[in-house]
């Protein structure tokens, strides 16, 4: 490959953007935090793009599908693995921090902590649970839900309008040809915002090394290596095997997905690449109606990353005041975040929203705790984001695989061809 092509190619620009990023933050921090909004405008160009494409997707596959049955078929088999698997990555954070104990020996007094800091994510954190999470599904109008981009009240309207569109029969069929061409628009314009990729990759890294700084890694270093060799681990092993057992290739599916790796290692941020992932998916041989029901859904059942990261934050931050937990404490914690991780899904912070929901939840450890967490949660909150993208890429391949709607033969192809090119 000669460089002229190399250098073409969006993650190897990614991949400079997000080192110069790192130059900036490091170099001259002023700078780097104020290149945020240059981060935040990549990010919502694309989120603005996330509703037409998410409820498109879904209802032209649907209409085209012809059995409803298949679509709850499909939307069963997802919820148990995202169950399983969340459960999977929920425990393995337990049993990491019981090994590890990063936040043994810090010995924090609880009660001179600030916890003002907490005021929005301890706020936000008593508004959720999980009727009002249920409740939230369902938008106030048919235009509020594509309005506020809330892709559950997005997926429920497509849903709706998938099935009694597929009713209609061919009277039908020149709006679903319809809405399958403005999809295509839509893709085009997402293939335009992507070129802004290294820009807004490079602006968050620079943001977030210029605003807390590369000291702050050291003083919470325990729990950072927990956090990256847990999620590595759990990508590698237990992601690697469920590719698998799909008979495809996990390493040319990574190779595959490079790009968007490297895009939300730099933006923090899984929306940034939910419409690329929708479409490579789809060009690897997943049927529509998979990708656009697992996909979008996955992003708030199925944050793997972030599970893992709930268990060894909540564990750490009782670590760290002196909090002794029993086997019993540990395995009540499991089952509350069980519940909780869910419930504050698709929030802004949802994070640290979840965290106090937690602990509020628990009161044996102190909420006041999390103070300790808020200097490097920009750096966790890399790994968890990039763990939850390629936990959700497996999950569609998978769900697909074991539904039928997967062309083997397409996918074994495109990635034997995605894995060495762009």
């Amino acid at each position: 490959m000669n460089l002229k092509r190399l250098f073409s190619q969006i993650y190897v620009q990614v991949l400079i953007g997000i080192v110069i990023g790192a130059a900036i933050g490091i170099l001259w921090p002023h700078v780097g935090a104020a290149l945020k909004p240059v981060a935040d405008g990549f990010i919502k160009l694309i989120k603005m793009l996330l509703a037409p494409i998410i409820f498109g997707t879904v209802l032209v596959g649907m209409a085209r599908m012809g059995d409803l049955k298949e679509v709850g078929r499909i939307g069963v088999k997802a919820l148990i693995y995202f169950e399983v698997l969340s459960t999977i990555a929920l425990v393995i954070g337990l049993i990491v921090v019981n090994v590890m104990q990063p936040g043994a020996g810090l010995n924090i007094d609880a009660s001179n902590l600030d916890g003002k800091q907490l005021a929005t994510f301890t706020e936000a954190a008593k508004e959720q649970g999980v009727i009002p999470f249920l409740l939230d599904i369902i938008p106030t109008t048919f235009v509020d839900a594509f309005a506020k981009g809330a892709m559950l009240q997005v997926i429920l309207l497509a849903v709706l309008t998938g099935t009694a569109v597929s009713q209609l029969g061919e009277r039908g069929k020149p709006l679903v040809d319809f809405i399958d061409v403005f999809l295509d628009a839509i893709f085009k314009i997402v293939g335009m915002v992507m070129r802004l990729a290294p820009l807004g990759a490079g602006a968050g890294v620079a943001f977030t090394i210029g605003k807390y700084g590369v000291d702050t890694l050291w003083s919470l270093g325990r729990l950072l290596i927990a956090l990256y060799v847990t999620s590595i681990a759990f990508v590698f092993i237990v992601l690697g095997l469920v590719m698998r057992s799909t008979g495809l290739s996990f390493w040319k599916f990574l190779g595959f997905i490079r790009e968007e790796i490297f895009v939300v290692l730099g933006t923090c941020s899984t929306e940034a690449v939910l419409p690329r992932m929708m479409k490579k998916l789809e060009d690897m041989g997943c049927a529509k109606p998979v990708v656009g029901l697992v996909l979008p859904a996955g992003y708030t059942f199925n944050a793997d990353g972030t599970c893992i990261y709930l268990t060894l934050a909540t564990v750490f931050v009782a670590q760290a005041t002196n909090t002794h937990l029993s086997l019993i404490d540990q395995l009540v914690i499991l089952g509350v975040l069980l519940l909780t991780s869910k419930g504050s899904a698709g929030v802004a912070g949802a994070g640290f929203i979840t965290l106090a929901a937690t602990l509020s939840t628990l009161h044996a450890i102190p909420v006041s705790g999390l103070v300790l967490l808020l200097g490097v949660d920009r750096f966790l909150n890399e790994v968890r984001a990039v763990t939850n993208l390629i936990g959700n890429g497996v999950a569609t391949v998978a769900i697909a695989k074991w539904d039928g709607a997967l062309d083997m033969d397409q996918a074994r192809a495109t990635l034997a061809k995605g894995a060495t090119s762009a």
